[in-house]
């Protein structure tokens, strides 16, 4: 009986998924599990067990999981890409009207007519203030085109704006879902130049970090319009309300309230809403949940952040999992060592992903004894068996 935990409340029809004969899920009373499922909970000051073999974060964000020690703790990371893509992009199209028209200012405004006599005149005499812009016609500029932003963009395209995206990591599958009439810029300040409205659809990295700044501000256009429903730290808010002040940004539609944005002429802050769906929710505890059982059960991974993807069908009496370095030369080395042990490797295969590797060996033989052997190697992180 393998166990996993759940640091958040996970939909069940994931968790439904997860033969109960085989596991034993719950939310509290689990000192080591075996894995742990997780939504926003943060986990960088845990302290992981040495049976811990897996997190699968229910959502694509992973910024509240340390995934770099998990990795040199042999810990594979999911998460669940394009799960919740939908339910971000209907948020980012009601984000487009938002920072186009004060919606959000005029209906706190009506909401103080209450009591008041000739509400309707009321509204007719103070509905000017809160006039907008229309999105038909103008330039929408996606910063990452991957499963969320291409959604976006091609939406746009819909409601008649132009379209101009740039994504340096786009995938050949994201492509085919990217609507031709994209417009393919080579840079992120190509974009900047373009665009009367930016949305960003980036994961936060050491190079997306403040990327929206006083620098990238000054290349865009003047009353250019900010939508962030990707993370914080992508924009530096001080930045953005000084261009606020000045007119540079007529407006910004963030989905993550700070000390910073919240009650600021000119910002609307989202209550981090982008995945709250019902849908969203459910697809990402059944991506996780699949994802997870394929790993402990066949040690298969598919959406890791910290592992590359790697899988095949069974062919031996055991499977020997292998979390290492990626200077850890196993490939040749591993059938000695399998032999040196009491083992003959039926077949194996590998991936690097960074610095990091993964390797799946199918064993006859002393397959104990193998992992053993690997485990005592100073650059294989865990291996285990199956």
């Amino acid at each position: 009986m393998k166990n996993i935990l759940c640091l958040n409340k996970i939909a069940a029809c994931g968790t439904d998924l997860l033969d109960k004969n085989e596991y034993n899920v719950a939310t509290a009373d689990i000192a080591d599990p075996d894995a742990i499922m997780v939504r926003s909970a943060v986990m960088h000051e845990m302290t992981f067990g040495a049976s811990l073999k897996a997190i699968a974060r229910a959502g694509a964000g992973v910024n509240n999981i340390p995934v770099d020690r998990c990795a040199t703790e042999g810990i594979v990371v999911f998460n669940t890409p394009g799960a919740n893509a939908n339910g971000v992009k209907e948020l980012a199209i009601c984000a487009l009207m938002l920072a186009s028209r004060d919606i959000a200012g005029a209906i706190r405004w009506a909401d103080t007519l209450v009591g008041t006599e000739g509400v309707a005149k009321a509204v007719e005499a103070g509905k000017s203030k809160f006039a907008g812009v229309e999105v038909k016609g103008k330039t929408l500029g996606v910063i990452g085109l991957g499963a969320i932003g291409a959604l976006v963009a091609n939406a746009a395209l819909d409601l008649g704006m132009k379209v101009v995206g740039c994504d340096p990591f786009m995938s050949v599958d994201a492509a085919w879902k990217l609507d031709p009439r994209v417009i393919k810029a080579a840079t992120f300040d190509e974009v900047f130049a373009a665009a009367d409205y930016v949305t960003l659809h980036v994961p936060a990295t050491k190079d997306t970090k403040g990327m929206i700044n006083a620098a990238s501000l000054a290349g865009m256009k003047d009353g250019v319009r900010i939508i962030n429903l990707a993370r914080a730290d992508l924009v530096n808010s001080a930045d953005v309300k000084a261009a606020l002040e000045s007119g540079k940004v007529a407006s910004y539609v963030t989905d993550f309230p700070t000390e910073e944005t919240v009650g600021v002429k000119g910002i609307v802050a989202i209550p981090h809403l982008g995945a709250s769906t019902a849908e969203a929710e459910d697809n990402c505890a059944v991506m996780a949940a699949l994802q997870l059982d394929d790993y402990l059960k066949n040690g298969n991974i598919k959406n890791s952040v910290n592992f590359p993807n790697v899988a095949m069908p069974r062919s031996a009496e055991a499977r020997v999992c292998v979390l290492h370095s990626a200077e850890c030369d196993l490939l040749g080395a591993l059938e000695a060592i399998a032999n040196e042990n009491g083992a003959s490797v039926a077949a194996l295969s590998t991936g690097k992903k960074g610095a990091n590797a993964y390797t799946i060996a199918d064993v006859n033989g002393n397959a104990a004894a193998l992992a053993a052997a690997l485990n005592a190697k100073g650059c294989v992180y865990k291996a285990y068996v199956i």
